[in-house]
């Protein structure tokens, strides 16, 4: 379902670089650390699986240093960022008619399909982002930006594997 007004075009993708590195610069100068999508929702799963299971938060080291005993793992700026960063993708889809029901995917392949594979790999992500202890925007923008090697080097890796697997899943989208 499109609303109905016209789409407005997108930003000059150089100002919006731009807008995005002040933003950065902002957030290592105001908290101390950079940017990243992962931390936020880790926080707020740890909650959710607070409610539900608490006797599983103590047993667990990790686990326990966000939410064990009194402490709340809400109680971090990076929620309200996670929160905020949904919260305005959505103003800014509704304000210049971006918002749309739709499922993206190529003619090859049915929506059932698409969303199982999209499930998959939102699995595979979220398991990769815990495992490396953060996530890939946390790692090009925050590790980018301070020039890590690591990370310099891990988003060299992402996107030669993401080109070599394109050419595995090509025909769905063709």
């Amino acid at each position: 379902m499109m609303t109905t007004q016209t789409a407005k075009p997108y930003w000059n993708p150089y100002v919006a670089g731009a807008l995005l590195g002040i933003v950065l610069f902002l957030a290592f100068f105001i908290t101390g650390s950079g940017l990243g999508a992962s931390g936020g929702l880790n926080r707020i799963l740890v909650y959710v699986q607070n409610l539900f299971s608490p006797e599983h938060i103590d047993q667990v080291p990790y686990l326990l240093q966000l939410a064990g005993g009194n402490k709340n793992p809400l109680d971090s700026w990076i929620v309200f960022l996670t929160i905020g960063t949904v919260f305005g993708g959505a103003m800014s889809g509704i304000v210049n008619g971006r918002i749309s029901l739709e499922t993206n995917k190529g003619p090859q392949i049915s929506n059932k399909q698409r969303w199982v594979y999209a499930f998959i790999g939102g699995i595979f992500m979220g398991y990769g982002a815990r495992l490396a202890r953060g996530c890939t925007s946390g790692q090009a923008l925050s590790g980018g930006a301070v020039l890590s090697v690591g990370s310099w080097a891990f988003m060299f890796a992402v996107f030669a594997g993401a080109y070599a697997l394109a050419y595995f899943v090509r025909k769905s989208w063709n």
